[in-house]
């Protein structure tokens, strides 16, 4: 498996590029919601553009081996920034891997709240091993690259690494 590594600009121009295919579509939508915390960046992409409010659901299935290792879905029971669910939904995450987890979401999320009469998904990153095809994504992968994001410098750093690194005037972006 290789590994691919985006810079903050890249990732900034991916974001953009999602934002644009789903407005370009014609697409409305009347809620927003992001999965955290993969898709929360992409999510305020499109919440500033669109001028929606952004609600976020908390997910998690990678947890073991330094969050490397998928393992079973957890689903938060209360979702934060929308008091009703309802019409048409954008769900927005960085990648669709294995699909498993958009899946069980989507599922999840008709069941709660009936009023929903739509679920479209965009991500900035589809694999082709995946169990579910993405209305809109920015790349697709033939095989199953392990993406390397901008902010992962901050994963696992600890306050006090933080301060010192900030102290001793290194940029974050050279923490990696």
């Amino acid at each position: 498996m290789s590994d691919i590594t985006y810079s903050w600009n890249e990732y900034i121009r991916l974001n953009e590029e999602l934002v644009y295919k789903v407005a370009k579509s014609g697409w409305q939508f009347d809620c927003l919601i992001c999965l955290s915390r993969g898709g929360m960046r992409p999510g305020d992409f499109f919440s500033r553009i669109y001028g929606k409010p952004l609600a976020v659901l908390a997910t998690s299935s990678y947890r073991e081996a330094k969050g490397s290792v998928q393992s079973n879905l957890d689903i938060a029971d209360c979702m934060t920034g929308l008091a009703e669910l309802k019409g048409k939904v954008l769900l927005v995450d960085d990648m669709v891997d294995s699909g498993k987890t958009i899946q069980e979401v989507v599922a999840h999320l008709k069941k709660r709240y009936p009023a929903i009469t739509e679920i479209r998904v965009a991500v900035l990153w589809w694999k082709a091993h995946s169990v579910l095809k993405p209305d809109w994504h920015c790349v697709y992968f033939e095989d199953s690259p392990w993406i390397h994001q901008p902010f992962e410098c901050y994963d696992d750093l600890g306050a006090e690494a933080f301060i010192e690194a900030i102290e001793s005037g290194k940029t974050l972006s050279r923490l990696q």
